[in-house]
Order: C-alpha cells, then structure tokens, then sequence
C-alpha cells in the first residue's frame, strides 16, 4: 500500500522512494534532501522549517509531481 504522501509524519527517503519525481521538487528549491543521509528521519515539515520554505507552496509542488 503507497504512503500518503500528505502525510505529516512520511519520511523523505519514503517519499523520494515512492515517488522518484518528488525530488525534482526539492531540488528545484536548492534543497539538499534528496541523498541526504537525514532523509530517513526527516520530513516535509522539518526540511522547510530547515530552508525557511512555505511548507503549503512545497506541497503543492509535490502534489503536482506525484499525481499520476
């Protein structure tokens, strides 16, 4: 069964796992997280808390990238 990938509690390594696409999105931002070694533990909360992103605007880009 896939993840929700609104899920506040989803772990980037599970995101960028079920959905390769998604790390397009962090990347475009300049954001690190895709091979991270913190992927695992992190998530979409913390990783823009932690590059002072609008978690709403990086949601809905995800959105869009995970959408079939």
């Amino acid at each position: 069964m896939k993840p929700d990938p609104d899920d506040p509690d989803l772990p980037l390594a599970r995101l960028f796992q079920t959905w390769p696409a998604s790390a397009g999105v962090f990347l475009e931002r300049r954001m690190l997280c895709p091979g991270c070694p913190i992927a695992p533990f992190h998530t979409v909360i913390e990783a823009c808390a932690e590059y002072g992103l609008d978690e709403g605007e990086v949601r809905r880009a995800l959105r869009v990238a995970v959408m079939p």
